[in-house]
């Protein structure tokens, strides 16, 4: 089914609607994972998943150069850059639970709630005449050469002025980043000396998961009376609310307890039943 005409505007066709309908069933949910995901790789993730359903919609709006380019630079080079990042200087979720700017949460909710009515109240004021597709330009000199003359033509110092713009931003986002360290890094040695000086932690730091029966830095280990170590886990996982609770081992090892009691009860009521009074096995 091709394009038809309704009302003077055009309709889009069967497949094309499919497909888009398909597509945003899955660029939504990714779209809100990057907004409400708990780890920045997840959030990765999700905003690679929707970078990818937009340049396929590209390509469903003939826009064949324009899809591709979009996928080779968001989810190839931008999100890479991103997890780069993300594991190198990493992330702590305890400075951001400390608002610096008062009133700066409810400021965003309404200034995202503006833009959306702005951009609902542009998208709705849009009117078709005819059938509007890329045929145009898509013809010669073709899509790249016509996009090339736009960008270094045109508007060539608006493309320059955003690249400076961008720059500048990661020059910014570097130097915010950097961390200069004022002492000397502590050594293995002196940090040995500080504990036997004050007393704590003779042996060292619990290890995570060793003592919980689970082989996981998210997972604290267990104190000999079954209660969990605090000092075990990463306060970076403490402030995301990430450590996993170590009651499911716990409950495990009684089952396996009252397992073990179990059958050595009935492996002792066997050998009772088969021995003689005087000790001999039948």
């Amino acid at each position: 089914m091709d394009r038809t005409q309704l009302g003077g505007g055009a309709m889009t066709g069967t497949g094309e609607a499919v497909m888009f309908w398909i597509l945003a069933c899955v660029a939504v949910p990714s779209a809100l994972a990057l907004l409400f995901a708990r780890k920045a790789v997840h959030a990765a993730i999700g905003m690679v998943l929707t970078m990818i359903v937009v340049g396929v919609m590209y390509l469903l709006q003939e826009a064949p150069f324009l899809g591709i380019v979009h996928v080779f630079v968001y989810t190839g080079a931008v999100m890479m850059l991103f997890l780069f990042v993300v594991m190198l200087v990493g992330v702590d979720h305890s400075s951001s639970l400390v608002e610096t700017i008062k009133g700066q949460r409810v400021l965003s909710a309404l200034l995202s709630l503006a833009i959306l009515a702005l951009l609902v109240g542009a998208v709705g004021r849009i009117t078709y005449v005819g059938d509007p597709n890329l045929t145009d330009v898509n013809a010669d000199p073709g899509n790249v050469e016509g996009l090339a003359h736009l960008i270094f033509g045109r508007y060539i110092w608006l493309f320059e002025i955003t690249a400076a713009l961008l720059t500048v931003a990661a020059l910014g986002a570097m130097v915010f980043a950097h961390r200069q360290r004022i002492l000397a890094k502590p050594t293995q040695k002196e940090w040995m000396e500080k504990r036997f000086r004050d007393g704590k932690h003779l042996a060292g730091l619990p290890a995570p998961g060793v003592y919980a029966r689970h082989n996981a830095v998210d997972t604290p280990a267990l104190l000999p009376d079954g209660s969990i170590s605090e000092l075990s886990v990463s306060r970076v996982l403490v402030a995301r609310d990430q450590v996993t609770n170590p009651t499911v081992y716990t409950e495990d090892a009684r089952i396996n307890e009252s397992r073990l009691s179990e059958d050595s009860t009935e492996s002792l009521g066997r050998l009772g039943s088969t021995s003689t009074p005087e000790g001999r096995q039948e």
